[in-house]
């Protein structure tokens, strides 16, 4: 069991460690301390269900519903882009500080759905948990909970430390020109996966 265990956290860290639309939205939420605790927890849970998945086999389903694909890969593309063009104007902008109370706060369903379409979005998340952790647990017969737990364990783990580990950068976002790199990077980031899924 603990082979599994370690094998399904390890696979899971390293999938999830890579930056992404997700990980740079919650990065930022822990930098302006908004809603870090319904924000990572609906990460985490949305990992856990789609692990579930992989491992209980919905990855040969998935594959069946020949439509799905590229109603994800659009839909998540124009969803990154749009994201992507917020954050750039942000940047350009400039103007953000890390001080309480003098920034506009985003609200908790705004966050909230802002989370749930990086994560549900984004084709590459039913990639790497579904079906890459889902087919990886089929090498652990008669193990692959203790694979899915383990996997599971490290994006709790993952995600708890991004979101409140990202206030241990506050004095370097007090600066205004921190944010303007911070929303430039994100830009980037939501950029490029967004036009790599239409391509």
């Amino acid at each position: 069991m603990v082979p599994a265990l370690t094998a399904g956290f390890l696979l899971g860290l390293s999938l999830i460690v890579a930056i992404g639309a997700q990980n740079a939205f919650i990065l930022r939420q822990g930098l302006r301390r908004e809603h870090v605790l319904p924000l990572v927890t609906v990460c985490a849970l949305s990992d856990a269900v789609l692990i579930a998945l992989g491992v209980g086999g919905f990855a040969t389903i998935l594959g069946q519903i020949t439509w799905l694909d590229p109603l994800m890969r659009y839909a998540g593309a124009a969803f990154l882009l749009v994201y992507a063009l917020r954050s750039l104007r942000s940047a350009l902008a400039g103007g953000h500080v890390l001080k309480a109370g003098t920034d506009t706060r985003t609200s908790l369903r705004a966050a909230l759905l802002t989370c749930l379409a990086l994560t549900w979005l984004n084709p590459h998340v039913y990639l790497d948990t579904v079906v890459l952790l889902g087919s990886i647990s089929t090498r652990y017969p008669g193990r692959e909970a203790a694979f899915a737990l383990g996997a599971m364990t490290s994006s709790v783990l993952f995600f708890f430390s991004l979101g409140y580990g990202a206030r241990l950068l506050a004095p370097l976002f007090a600066k205004p020109v921190a944010w303007r790199i911070l929303d430039g990077l994100i830009a980037v980031v939501m950029a490029t996966i967004g036009i790599n899924l239409l391509l």
